[in-house]
């Protein structure tokens, strides 16, 4: 399985410098796509986020939002809750790496979801998730 960040969620969805990276990825992945509500909750902020920063107009951000929504609907990920246990593993993480990566706590929340879940991959645009993940044996994009 592989365990998609909001970074490359957005990037499939709204236009920006990593879309045409993120799109050749999911074309070229040939395991289970997967998300955590919290990575859809992000992504969806993050559509919000885009209008309040003058990138998206509301009607863009509706249409991105939308067809995310359709695309998990149509069975194209598979949208997992956050396992009970993905929080210690995140402190644990937190008190390996951060002092020496930089990471930040929803990237390393999101790698301990990825890990828990059973995903042998996680794909990111986020450099320091990359570096952190990579520390612990996932592969990334």
């Amino acid at each position: 399985m592989i365990y998609l960040d909001a970074s490359v969620l957005f990037s499939l969805y709204c236009p920006d410098s990593n879309s045409m990276s993120a799109t050749s990825l999911i074309a070229a992945s040939k395991s289970p796509l997967l998300l955590s509500t919290l990575c859809e909750f992000e992504t969806v902020n993050a559509f919000s986020l885009a209008i309040f920063r003058n990138a998206l107009t509301d009607r863009e951000a509706l249409q991105a939002r939308l067809k995310l929504e359709r695309n998990i609907d149509a069975g194209a990920y598979q949208v997992r809750t956050l396992p009970d246990t993905a929080f210690q593993r995140a402190r644990t993480l937190a008190t390996r790496l951060t002092s020496t990566i930089g990471v930040r706590a929803a990237d390393l929340l999101h790698i301990a979801i990825a890990l828990e879940l059973g995903a042998k991959s996680l794909y990111t645009f986020d450099l320091r998730q990359r570096t952190a993940a990579l520390s612990v044996g996932l592969q990334v994009n």
